[in-house]
């Protein structure tokens, strides 16, 4: 029993030197890494971030242009007229610009008929120009309406074309 001990001791040992002898081997196949000329690492030079173009300043916002024509209207009417509905969507894209201000809506009429019925047609085209810019989205508390009957005529009352240009309503800026 003792020489089965002995050889058993023998192959470990010569087991463990083959395997010593097999990892040895192996380190002298592998070969040295290359020599580098320069031992220094190379650092990239940071070269410092470009500053960005300044951004464009936004446009200034439009001036808006309160130098309105007057509404006309036809001959015993304060219906709006298909003519100056197009005008009056430039109106309330005018008066958005700057919803800080505040219009006075004017109504006229040309000299046809009594004052009575002259001042309240005058007063119901003042009203129908506001209903459409607050129907536009102009608040309500911007618009004043007022009627002045034939009061104020731009033109004579003695011809149809004079007439015509007094069926009017001006939109004006508040002061």
């Amino acid at each position: 029993m003792k020489t089965s001990r002995i050889s058993i001791y023998i192959a470990i040992a010569t087991f463990a030197m083959l395997a010593m002898e097999s990892c040895h081997s192996k380190k002298l196949v592998t070969k040295a890494p290359a020599p580098v000329d320069n031992p220094t690492p190379t650092v990239a030079k940071a070269t410092p971030p470009t500053p960005s173009p300044p951004a464009p300043k936004p446009a200034p916002a439009p001036k808006p242009d309160y130098g309105f024509t007057n509404i006309q209207f036809d001959f015993n009417s304060a219906v709006l007229r298909t003519d100056a509905i197009q005008y009056l969507d430039h109106v309330a894209t005018e008066i958005k610009l700057d919803q800080s201000k505040k219009f006075m809506l004017n109504g006229y009429a040309s000299a046809e008929g009594t004052a009575a019925h002259n001042l309240q047609l005058s007063k119901d085209r003042a009203n129908s120009v506001k209903q459409y810019l607050v129907n536009a989205g102009i608040s309500d508390s911007e618009l004043s309406t007022r009627g002045w009957g034939t009061k104020h005529p731009i033109a004579s009352n003695k011809t149809e074309s004079g007439r015509e240009q007094n069926r009017r309503v001006e939109v004006k800026l508040s002061m």
